[in-house]
């Protein structure tokens, strides 16, 4: 699977009890997506934008919260002067599912390099 088909897959309805995937899975996934997103094991993926200007960080999180509307799946957005931190999980599994590199496919196809 390649960053490709991960962006145009959907996130999944992600209930109380959903199952984190395993640190092999989650490892597996991370090459799929762009090398600036940081992983915690099988927690979290992390990825900081930088800006030379409030504005834009503010626009992408406003593009990616819309995104994250659409998929039903909401990210951790961090907004301050030049940066723009987004972690993803998924809270009802305790740590990261399919869906969270997913929806960083998605980031990444409109985000800035």
């Amino acid at each position: 699977m390649s960053a490709r088909d991960l962006a145009t897959r959907s996130c999944k309805d992600c209930a109380p009890g959903s199952v984190r995937l395993m640190e092999s899975q989650a490892a597996e996934l991370h090459l799929q997506i762009d090398a600036a997103w940081e992983r915690d094991a099988d927690r979290v993926i992390r990825r900081v934008f930088t800006f030379s200007n409030f504005r834009e960080p503010f626009a992408l999180a406003t593009q990616i919260a819309l995104l994250a509307e659409s998929q039903g799946h909401h990210p951790d957005l961090e907004v301050s002067w030049g940066k723009l931190a987004v972690t993803l999980t998924t809270h009802h599994a305790g740590g990261l599912t399919e869906s969270d590199f997913i929806m960083a496919a998605k980031i990444d196809g409109f985000a800035p390099a």
